[in-house]
């Protein structure tokens, strides 16, 4: 039996699943909609966001209009979220009105302001920075240090370092933390998936690399074996607690003495993930809905030995598909090209990206292959 034919032997009256926000994490359940029988509704704000095209319906309205999504509750049998960008305090009138959210508006709660996101993860016991509400006492100050936004930061949006006391001392938004800053030697993350009935499944853990805070490359290798360990812990004591249903995605910070501290909590599938979709069994969009839909929860295990996932970002302003280039890009052995269906391009806006499977065994080579593949990609999609 197949995993679509077990699906559907497993499918129960889920048959229409509502997300909140139509970008390109939504477009890409698209498939996996498909695969397990189910029908996607839409709200988002844009007729050209990229999910519309892949929709059944589509309610156009901002992510927290909620009367938008008062009538999405009636168009489907659970709702699910692209983004965190919502008002969970009118979400919870429609929860009271048995509409069912997963994740569940209580695993949401404490994540969704960035700075109770981390006291959060301190209580639970979770390795996580040293940050402050505003103020700092003066034995405590080192520069540099980092102002974060509570709510809607993404992709480097509400995050800036600060090098003097006078920059400090300015800051009275009450919208702003700060957090100490970390000279990481890299940043990793991991995919982990909860089911309705409490099982926990894990990707593997992944590298990632930035470009002004934006993710820019994924590197699928081998990693330290106590490390992995460790962070599947983290993720598997983080679902429990919030007793979560569905995909989340964990950034963390690895220190140059080994120490390993989260970063933050994306309660969704994350773009750290994308790669899931070519390299693994199942992948995390197919996971989300399966936990959403009270599905069994799928296979994580990789279908090659290692994978690299590179963004492609916008590198000017421009109305354009470069589909020149994703022609290029799609001769590269192993590859698979998504691309997301954006109207125009700005700089550092994720306009698609490309996986490429790598099949060598030794893990310091396989390495080695996946980032040549990377530089080889950019300079095509930069060219």
């Amino acid at each position: 039996m197949d995993s679509t034919q077990k699906a559907k032997k497993h499918q129960n009256k889920i048959q229409r699943v509502g997300v909140i926000g139509g970008g390109q994490l939504a477009w890409m359940m698209a498939d996996a909609a498909k695969k397990l029988g189910v029908d996607l509704i839409i709200q988002t704000p844009e007729k050209d966001d990229p999910a519309v095209s892949i929709a059944k319906d589509t309610i156009l309205a901002e992510i927290d209009d909620f009367q938008a999504t008062a009538k999405l509750a009636n168009s489907c049998d659970v709702i699910t979220f692209e983004n965190e960008f919502i008002n969970i305090d009118e979400l919870s009138l429609l929860r009271k009105k048995n509409v069912i959210f997963r994740p569940n508006l209580s695993a949401l709660k404490p994540l969704l302001d960035k700075y109770e996101q981390l006291c959060y993860l301190r209580d639970l016991g979770l390795p996580v920075p040293k940050f402050w509400e505003s103020e700092i006492e003066a034995e405590a100050i080192k520069f540099p240090l980092v102002f974060k936004a509570r709510r809607h930061g993404y992709d480097g949006h509400g995050i800036s370092v600060i090098h003097d006391i006078n920059s400090l001392k300015s800051q009275r938004n009450p919208n702003i933390f700060i957090q100490e800053f970390i000279p990481f030697d890299r940043e990793v993350a991991i995919i982990a998936a909860r089911s309705v009935t409490g099982e926990i499944k894990v990707y593997p853990v992944v590298e990632t690399q930035q470009e002004n805070q934006v993710c820019r490359r994924v590197f699928v290798c081998d990693e330290n074996l106590e490390l992995v360990e460790e962070i599947q812990a983290i993720a598997q004591t983080l679902l429990n607690s919030l007793e979560v249903v569905g995909v989340f995605g964990i950034e963390l910070f690895i220190t140059k003495d080994k120490k390993v501290l989260i970063n933050e909590i994306a309660p969704r599938t994350h773009n750290s993930g994308h790669y899931t979709l070519d390299a693994c069994e199942t992948s995390q969009f197919e996971q989300h809905l399966r936990a959403v839909c009270g599905l069994p929860l799928g296979s994580t295990t990789l279908k090659s030995r290692g994978a690299v996932m590179v963004n492609l970002l916008g590198y000017e302003f421009a109305v354009n598909d470069y589909l020149t280039k994703r022609q290029q890009l799609a001769q590269i052995p192993n590859a698979s090209v998504w691309w997301y269906g954006k109207t125009e391009s700005r700089l550092g806006r994720k306009l698609g990206h490309v996986t490429v499977l790598v099949h060598e065994e030794n893990s310091t080579k396989c390495r080695q292959e996946t980032e040549a593949i990377a530089n080889h990609i950019e300079s095509l999609w930069q060219s």
